[in-house]
């Protein structure tokens, strides 16, 4: 077997976000964590919003940005959504006669 190729397995301190602390066995001495067993919500059965790096307000600041004369809106590609669909079809023609 050789030499010197594992790491240092030692005592680590690990501390929640929510403040709580407890030691594990790891190869660092220290690590944080934004959930524990004291404030998981399957452990807690209290609902919790974890929202990670504000994904919900990046995607709405892009949306208040998106330009609305783009042409893949949706009332560009659709139409006027108050039309009736019989309106929009209205210049389409389809082939009558007998079937084969």
């Amino acid at each position: 077997m050789k030499q010197d190729i594992h790491p240092e397995y030692c005592l680590a301190a690990v501390k929640c976000s929510c403040g709580n602390t407890f030691e594990t066995r790891a190869i660092v001495d220290s690590m944080s964590v934004d959930l524990c067993n004291q404030c998981h919500p399957f452990d807690t059965g209290k609902q919790k919003l974890v929202d990670a790096g504000g994904r919900v307000d990046r995607f709405k600041r892009r949306l208040e940005k998106a330009d609305p004369g783009h042409p893949r809106s949706r009332n560009d590609v659709r139409g006027d959504p108050t039309t009736p669909r019989n309106d929009v079809m209205a210049g389409v023609t389809y082939a009558t006669g007998p079937r084969p």
